[in-house]
């Protein structure tokens, strides 16, 4: 019963982390610190830009000519990075 329980737990704590192209990169960078790679890869060089505080990864993306599909690819390959990590 208690396999159960926690399974169910850590279930809902994964979606409740799912990274949408309205969070916080500078947040999403200290929690999930394997997301910087696929920002860079992007060519998203938010890491260490002081904008990463205020801005969201849709916001950051924008000011870099990405398109929408672009930032959709982007906030996926995040997610997957992630998932894959846990």
């Amino acid at each position: 019963m208690k396999k159960e329980i926690k399974k169910i737990i850590k279930t809902e704590r994964k979606k409740e982390e799912k990274i949408t192209k309205d969070s916080n990169l500078a947040e999403v960078i200290y929690k999930h610190p394997e997301s910087e790679e696929v920002l860079m890869d992007y060519g998203l060089h938010c890491v260490g830009c002081i904008a990463s505080v205020y801005d969201t990864i849709e916001a950051g993306a924008k000011v870099h000519g990405f398109s929408d599909k672009d930032i959709g690819e982007m906030v996926e390959r995040i997610n997957e990075v992630i998932k894959f990590k846990e």
